[in-house]
C-alpha cells in the first residue's frame, strides 16, 4: 500500500475527530477545518491507490517513487 493512502487514512480520521469537537464546542472554525482536513485526506488516499494501480499495471515494485 501506498504511504499516501496510509497517511490520507490518518488525515481523513483527525478531521472527523476535529470537526466532531468543533461540532461539540460550536466553534465552526474549527468544524470547518476539519471537514477540509478530511477532504484533503480523500484526495491523498485517491492518489496513493492511483500510484498503487500504476504499480500494478506497469509492474513497479519501487515503492519509493
Amino acid at each position: 500500500m501506498d504511504e499516501d493512502r496510509a497517511e490520507g487514512s490518518l488525515k481523513q480520521t483527525g478531521g472527523k475527530l476535529k470537526e466532531g469537537a468543533g461540532s461539540l464546542l460550536g466553534d465552526e472554525k474549527l468544524k470547518h477545518e476539519g471537514q477540509a482536513d478530511q477532504g484533503e485526506g480523500k484526495l491523498q488516499n485517491a492518489w496513493g491507490s492511483v500510484k498503487d494501480k500504476a504499480r500494478e499495471v506497469f509492474g513497479d515494485d519501487d515503492k519509493d517513487r
